[in-house]
């Protein structure tokens, strides 16, 4: 019987050894032959303990950071800070706190010049990262640093204080700032620092949800007509800020990797182009014409209709997704039912108004006022005369090529309405106690 023999994985040392050589022959392979000088100056500062050495002088040039001072102001030199993620003292507050520790990544600021040595402490061995191991002093660091355990603990404080930053907290005069009330007449001075972990978090997730390959073989399934396992997400607006120009790792390591870009997402209010209500007339069912035919319903309606051509299958999720566009439908008839009951009570008594009985109930609820015979009518069965006509005309709606719909549709759909009618109706009764 063969056995395979797992390769033996290298020592800390070793790996710290390999991590050093490697960055050698990087400068190395950039020398012309004549530079013989150089090169030998080169392999004396790479000697394992000489680069340790200068790596732990250097360190103090760097500091891992969540909220940096830079992205205000490239000029700006005030404290930046390394805060972990600890619950809100308030609930229902998002912030950083909101995203897993796991996925918040630290940031490096400082003198780009020492960005190897960052890399360093984030070697790893047996799932610990250097950095890691220098905070808890561990034997098996102190050993692989060096010989002379004095020399390698005083190397591991030196990396394990990359965390500390300042000892002194301060602003800077280019940095913002900003006056927060708090009562009888007292202010807190506010020095807002930018969220780099959280903001990286956040653009990786969208980078992956934009350019991932699940997302992009879902557009393409979409595009041929072709069913797919699960959806993607489009982040319609986005503006991109950038920091650092030509040298994003100026700012910082995180910005580095972002190409010195922030994504900042659409937050403008909608820009409502609502037209003056106009009363009904002359049509027998809105549901077919002012309502159905409107872009809203009709972008709703295709959708679904889509999505139900091209799911063969049915689980959970494909049942809530169902269920919240029949739900978003529902409440478009009824939010077109508010803007229409915003006109003078007893347009329905227009000679010109052909709608059925019950959607004039549903839409001039007003008329009771005005009218005997209609208050009394009104409190009659029309709800469930609308519903099957909002059902009706729904099968038709979604009908197609590859689709037709039964009377259990339609009670679905019926039943559906009712739930959203019901609620509707709940909401009006109230405003007009």
């Amino acid at each position: 019987m063969n056995q395979t023999i797992a390769e033996p994985q290298p020592s800390l040392r070793q790996t710290i050894e390999l991590f050093i050589r490697g960055r050698l022959e990087a400068k190395l392979d950039k020398l012309k032959p004549e530079e013989g000088d150089k090169r030998a100056e080169l392999e004396r500062s790479y000697e394992p303990s000489a680069w340790l050495a200068d790596a732990a002088r250097r360190v103090g040039q760097i500091q891992l950071a969540s909220h940096i001072v830079k992205p205000l102001h490239p000029d700006a030199r005030g404290t930046n800070l390394h805060v972990r993620p600890r619950p809100p003292t308030a609930p229902g507050l998002l912030g950083t706190h909101s995203v897993d520790p796991s996925q918040l990544a630290d940031d490096v600021v400082g003198n780009a010049a020492a960005l190897d040595v960052y890399k360093f402490l984030c070697l790893e061995s047996d799932g610990r990262s250097v950095l890691a191991m220098a905070r808890a002093v561990t034997p098996e660091l102190l050993a692989a640093l060096s010989q002379d355990r004095d020399e390698a603990k005083r190397w591991c404080t030196a990396f394990a204080g990359v965390t500390d930053g300042d000892t002194q907290v301060a602003s800077h005069t280019l940095a913002k700032q900003l006056y927060f009330p708090v009562g009888d007449d007292s202010y807190h001075l506010l020095a807002p620092l930018f969220p780099t972990s959280l903001v990286h978090a956040a653009q990786t997730r969208m980078r992956e949800d934009r350019f991932g390959d699940a997302a992009k073989s879902a557009r393409e399934a979409r595009s041929k007509g072709e069913s797919f396992a699960h959806g993607y997400r489009e982040y319609p607006n986005l503006a991109i800020q950038k920091f650092g120009g030509t040298k994003p790792q100026n700012i910082s390591q995180l910005n580095s990797e972002r190409y010195g870009e922030n994504w900042l997402l659409g937050s403008l209010p909608p820009d409502w182009e609502s037209e003056p209500a106009q009363p009904p007339l002359d049509c027998e069912s809105v549901f077919g014409t002012r309502f159905g035919r409107s872009r809203r319903v009709r972008d709703l309606v295709r959708t679904l209709r889509e999505f139900l051509e091209r799911t063969a299958h049915n689980n959970v999720s494909i049942r809530s997704y169902r269920a919240k566009l029949v739900e978003e439908i529902c409440d478009e008839a009824h939010e077109y039912a508010a803007i229409v009951r915003s006109l003078p009570a007893g347009w329905s008594a227009d000679p010109r108004c052909a709608l059925h009985e019950a959607e004039r109930h549903w839409l001039d609820p007003g008329r009771v006022v005005l009218d005997e015979d209609f208050s009394r009518a009104h409190n009659g069965d029309w709800p469930s005369e609308l519903g099957h006509r909002f059902a009706s005309w729904f099968n038709e709606a979604l009908r197609s090529k590859k689709l037709s719909f039964s009377d259990s549709e339609h009670l679905q759909w019926q039943g559906d309405f009712a739930v959203e009618l019901s609620t509707f109706q709940d909401s009006v009764e109230e405003d007009r106690d």
